[in-house]
């Protein structure tokens, strides 16, 4: 029977990137962050392979993905252990929460989900436009760039924060539209850091633009959610 390595193509994702094939996430974004470098006419004038930018931006999408990398492995022959990690599910209500009164549930939500996902989402929203700044001194500083990647990292922490509140427990009907806002303002905020991520990794503006949009569409959806927070409690 032939073995793993012997079944993996002659050119592939991995060899493009530089990496083994059981490489780890932080090795497959170091690696395409070095290549970029090598080979981004903005970096290296005197390159114009556009082909090998484009086989390396081809090979991080495939392989920073888990999804997308595990359906490329298979395809290799690569075997991978299954992942018994459950995702996370709003839990039902328990029987106190049931015989609340609507106005106590909206307080209970407001209190544990709605006011301390708010407080996180301005940590996140409200610090973009000076990193930028801060940033746009030069991008291809590593310090800077490095500081950059530390206000991304935060960012990720507290989105995930921002869902662990938003599961925790169910919305009261009255506030439905409230939790729909959330809802879009942190999905909004989740591809914006994703387009961050892919700016410090390509340097191209290009994602940089489109997660200042996101953040601009997270900040309209703060917006409507607190407005209508605030109708919903003078009502």
């Amino acid at each position: 029977m032939a073995r793993t390595s012997d079944r993996i193509q002659q050119v592939n994702h991995y060899q493009t990137l530089r990496i083994s094939y059981n490489a780890a996430p932080a090795e497959v974004k170091s690696a395409y962050r070095g290549l970029v470098k090598e080979y981004h006419p903005d970096c290296n004038h005197h390159l114009d392979n556009h082909d090998q930018i484009a086989s390396i931006n081809l090979a991080y999408e495939v392989l920073s993905n888990p999804q997308s990398r595990a359906h490329y492995d298979r395809s290799l022959g690569i075997k991978h252990k299954p992942n018994g990690a459950s995702q996370g599910v709003k839990r039902a209500p328990t029987k106190r929460e049931i015989h609340l009164n609507e106005d106590q549930k909206i307080d209970r939500w407001s209190k544990q989900v709605y006011e301390p996902i708010i407080d996180l989402i301005e940590g996140i929203l409200d610090s973009l436009d000076d990193q930028i700044d801060a940033l746009a001194d030069d991008p291809y500083d590593d310090g800077l760039m490095e500081d950059f990647e530390d206000y991304i990292d935060e960012c990720r922490g507290s989105y995930a924060k921002a869902q662990i509140f938003f599961r925790a427990m169910p919305n009261p009907a009255s506030a439905a539209g409230i939790a729909s806002y959330l809802y879009h303002c942190l999905n909004a905020i989740s591809d914006g850091i994703e387009e961050l991520n892919y700016f410090t990794l390509n340097f191209d503006d290009h994602h940089l633009h489109t997660g200042q949009e996101l953040w601009r569409r997270a900040e309209e959806m703060r917006y409507y959610a607190q407005s209508a927070m605030q109708n919903l409690q003078t009502a």
